[in-house]
């Protein structure tokens, strides 16, 4: 029997719609992208306290205080900069010296525009990590403190496991390790196309607008609380130059955590911060933090929101404090 040379109907929807998506892709690749708001570059910006330092080429933002031991790390979420330590960190310089820094993509550490050819993507969890060791390196750290609040804190606890002699002790608030996480596995080869590459620094700027003010409440258990100071202090991070060429490559590079079944490893002293009212990381997810990590101690802060730092500072600061005094 002669065999039936037509192509199969459903080959052929296939191969118009692929034919469709190839001409969508190469119009959306012509089109300009349009230009971000006026930005500044970093340096203009710098506060009188404002320090900056290389890193494995990359230009690191860090503000500084107090002097001697114990010293802290303060390890600032998706969003925030240094800013988000300013209401604790003089009064928790009386403990011993404490670090601030902007990782990258965020305040006024550079954003490199591409990372081809990098040995380690300074966006990613292992190059922030890098970047976090290399800094203290760079200040003379041999072991510290570190405070991580929400991404922060996944990041400390990503250190604290792979390096444990450079980490004394973790402080992890609101720490997202079983919440967020990357873009889907299935959609990152996408992110790396062209067209994405082109257009994802155009998408991401909404963060800069009502969705990152929508954010920014959603993280304070009272948003009456917010003024226009703590707003601005936000908004920094949006008026460097090419901040939204930096938050496309941190979108690229994010991934989820890898690391939740080694918790149990952690063998230093841990104190687990949750704001009772954290609508980021559900409360449940620091009390299981603080269950999966032996020997960790727990505090929940009432009144609070996902940055107890900010709006309850007082009593995140008696925590901390009478923490660091046991080690």
């Amino acid at each position: 029997m002669q065999r039936d040379a037509r192509p199969h109907p459903l080959r052929l929807i296939v191969i118009f719609l692929v034919f469709m998506v190839i001409l969508l892709a190469a119009a959306v690749w012509l089109l300009p992208v349009p230009p971000t708001a006026e930005t500044v570059p970093v340096h203009t910006l710098a506060a009188a306290d404002s320090q900056f330092v290389t890193v494995s080429g990359v230009e690191i933002h860090y503000i500084e205080r107090g002097s001697g031991e114990p010293v802290f790390i303060l390890l600032h979420g998706f969003g925030a900069n240094v800013f988000t330590w300013r209401t604790i960190i003089d009064e928790l310089s009386s403990a011993g010296r404490v670090i601030a820094f902007d990782r990258p993509v965020v305040g006024l550490t550079e954003r490199p525009l591409t990372c081809a050819g990098e040995a380690l993507n300074p966006y990613s969890p292992q190059g922030q990590a890098a970047l976090t060791l290399g800094l203290m390196d760079a200040l003379g750290i041999q072991q510290a403190i570190l405070v991580g609040n929400s991404a922060g804190g996944s990041l400390a606890t990503r250190i604290a496991l792979d390096n444990p002699q450079r980490v004394r002790a973790l402080v992890l608030v609101d720490a997202a390790v079983y919440s967020g996480g990357g873009a889907p596995r299935f959609i990152r080869p996408l992110l790396n196309s062209a067209v994405f590459d082109k257009w994802g620094p155009y998408f991401v700027r909404s963060i800069a607008g009502e969705q990152g003010k929508l954010f920014l409440e959603s993280a304070w258990a009272d948003p009456a609380k917010i003024t226009p100071e703590i707003l601005a202090g936000y908004q920094l991070s949006y008026q460097v130059d090419d901040w939204d060429v930096g938050l496309w490559q941190l979108t690229k590079a994010s991934q989820e955590a890898d690391f939740t079944g080694q918790l149990n490893q952690l063998a230093l002293p841990v104190l687990v911060i949750s704001g009772a009212q954290d609508q980021i990381v559900p409360v449940s997810d620091s009390r299981s933090l603080a269950e999966a990590i032996p020997n960790a101690q727990y505090a929940e802060l009432e009144n609070c929101g996902h940055l107890p730092q900010e709006e309850c500072p007082q009593a995140f600061l008696q925590a901390v404090l009478t923490f660091a005094a046991q080690q």
